[in-house]
């Protein structure tokens, strides 16, 4: 085995877990998540502190401004680095986040889209000069009315992959979302175990999410969302500006919404949120499931750093036990 991943829902505890195995298994954790990259965005997004840590080494954490692009296929290459770095110090890599399609995309060993659909250097030169020209509004509207699909899952912002959708177009004839549902999907070529985790009752999990939304609020994310606004992030990151935590306080911060009303449309979104991580890791064969309730009430942290150790380790110790019994 090479390594080790904790997945699963938001507000679950996957970075407290991630750690307490890194701390007994001689680990270093790889953050999976497609917000924790960038700098700034530290409250919205859960950003593990150095407390948190204790002590643990992170990596493809605040590697980026937001005004940088990052894909899966960045993200493959990074934590290719960073597995290759942490192997090299005799550690073990301890993969932990919720974006599901980078965890899926390292896991196979890279992005499915640039793997298995063609591409033309030619073509996507052509197409990023009627961006210039155009700009990205239009080449937008341009992929929604010949597949929609995708122009609904891709933000406006986020040029390069809008080109890459209309690239695989005018090449194949066929729309990106068809190409993606016929490629091969969750083929795993690297040796990891994954656990995830998710609740049991759904009363649990909204009392998570409603008193960590409630805690982002006390450790001040109106005012880092303020911030971020002013500097113009959400204009020009497409990743923040999706992101589950920030637009949810536009309104509050124009004095359209009260405090407490902008809590429960945070609430709300992360709830829907986790629902679609449920199904995105529902639809995966290689996790290991945890639930984190039982009887109504959280687990300790100890009876899931338990639950883990047995699913993720105990092959292999009962392997050892037998070569040197």
């Amino acid at each position: 085995m090479t390594g080790i991943a904790v997945a699963g829902v938001t507000a679950s505890g996957k970075s407290e877990l991630a750690v307490s195995l890194a701390l007994r298994h001689g680990g270093e954790v790889v953050s999976c998540d497609s917000m924790l990259v960038y700098r700034g965005c530290d409250i919205g997004t859960a950003k593990p502190d150095r407390a948190e840590m204790r002590g643990v080494p992170h990596h493809l954490i605040d590697i980026l401004d937001p005004s940088e692009p990052f894909s899966a296929a960045d993200f493959v290459a990074a934590a290719e680095r960073a597995e290759g770095e942490i192997l090299a110090r005799g550690a073990l890599p301890v993969l932990c986040g919720g974006t599901g399609l980078y965890l899926d995309a390292f896991l196979r060993g890279g992005f499915r889209e640039e793997k298995l659909t063609p591409c033309c250097d030619e073509l996507r030169a052509r197409l990023e000069r009627e961006a210039e020209m155009a700009g990205a509004a239009a080449m937008h509207d341009r992929l929604r009315s010949v597949d929609p699909e995708s122009a609904e899952k891709i933000h406006p912002n986020n040029l390069r992959r809008v080109l890459r959708a209309l690239e695989l177009y005018e090449l194949t004839g066929r729309k990106k979302s068809e190409l993606d549902r016929a490629a091969p999907q969750h083929t795993v070529v690297r040796d990891y175990r994954v656990v995830a985790l998710r609740f049991s009752d759904k009363a649990v999990r909204d009392a998570a999410i409603e008193s960590r939304v409630r805690r982002m609020f006390d450790a001040g994310l109106p005012e880092e969302t303020e911030r971020l606004r002013s500097a113009g992030v959400f204009d020009s990151c497409a990743a923040a500006a999706q992101a589950i935590g920030y637009k949810e306080l536009f309104l509050y911060l124009d004095g359209l919404e009260s405090r407490e009303a902008a809590i429960a449309r945070l609430a709300a979104a992360t709830r829907r949120y986790a629902k679609r991580q449920m199904t995105w890791y529902a639809a995966v064969p290689y996790v290991m499931w945890i639930s984190v309730d039982e009887n109504g009430r959280r687990k300790s942290p100890e009876a899931l750093l338990e639950e883990a150790e047995k699913l993720l380790f105990t092959d292999q110790k009962d392997e050892k036990d037998k070569q040197n019994g």
